[in-house]
């Protein structure tokens, strides 16, 4: 049902399940006193409660902890950092620089598009496998369709992070599930027939997320704060220099291959 009388049923109260706040007196979150129930919680083990409604295990809490602290590159060239630098450089509320920054990161290609996209090719993975169908046939058809997001990477095929937090992911034992075999397993039928194809980190976090009984949809709220550690840095560093002076381009810097350099008749004066 649609139209106004669906606008009717919601008109002048707003129904929800997630939380209220009463100024004066107390506030609720997913139906817990937040003030009373929940105020010792980690803050990502409220993050993660508020977006699922429910409470992972201490070790799947540590292991998120890693994946961001090992992903928070405080490199202003790197595309979300520069804009959180150049509202630093400008002069600009810090707010809206780390907001944009955070907004530019979801981005399609190497950002939260990619692991969106990881996730979602690596659940229909396991559940083509539980079907008993083929993986590699998938893959393959899958990879020769179009690109599979999360592996490959630009510079460097390897990826730094990797190992680190599989080691971390390995000591919690939170290193065997069916999402993380399945990204594996993917990489070691890409890799003959397409080298360059290694695994990369929106692969290996979007399936131990996966493997933690996430959707895609709860996935893409829980990485929101990934690269966030890393952008006020660059706004401090270049909040430090001169205004305007990170990443000043003059004009023979850039690589222009447009229409050559023109004479301009002299302007006629009427008479």
């Amino acid at each position: 049902m649609s139209g106004p009388d669906t606008l009717r049923r919601y008109a002048g109260r707003l129904r929800t399940r997630v939380g209220a706040c009463y100024p004066g007196s107390h506030a609720m979150f997913r139906g817990h006193d937040l003030h009373r129930d929940l105020r010792h919680l980690d803050w990502v083990d409220l993050y993660v409660f508020g977006i699922t409604g429910r409470r992972l295990a201490a070790g799947q809490i540590e292991l998120l902890h890693a994946i961001w602290v090992n992903t928070s590159y405080p490199d202003a060239r790197l595309w979300n950092n520069r804009v959180a630098a150049l509202a630093g450089s400008t002069r600009s509320s810090a707010n809206l620089g780390i907001v944009a920054g955070l907004a530019l990161s979801e981005a399609q290609v190497y950002g939260g598009g990619a692991g969106l996209r990881a996730i979602d090719f690596l659940q229909r993975a396991v559940i083509e496998q539980e079907r008993g169908g083929d993986l590699e046939t998938m893959v393959l058809a899958e990879a020769r369709q179009r690109h599979i997001y999360g592996y490959g990477r630009p510079i460097n095929s390897t990826d730094e992070r990797n190992p680190v937090v599989l080691a971390i992911a390995a000591r919690l034992g939170l290193d065997q599930g069916p999402h993380l075999r399945a990204a594996y397993a993917t990489e070691r039928i890409l890799l003959p027939h397409w080298p360059q194809l290694r695994m990369n980190y929106a692969a290996l976090h979007a399936a131990l997320i996966a493997d933690m009984g996430l959707t895609a949809r709860e996935y893409q709220l829980l990485r929101i704060p990934t690269f966030l550690a890393g952008m006020p840095p660059c706004q401090v560093d270049a909040a430090q220099r001169p205004a305007g002076t990170t990443f000043p381009t003059p004009c023979n810097g850039v690589a222009y291959s447009g229409v050559p350099d023109r004479t301009w008749p002299p302007r006629r004066t009427p008479t």
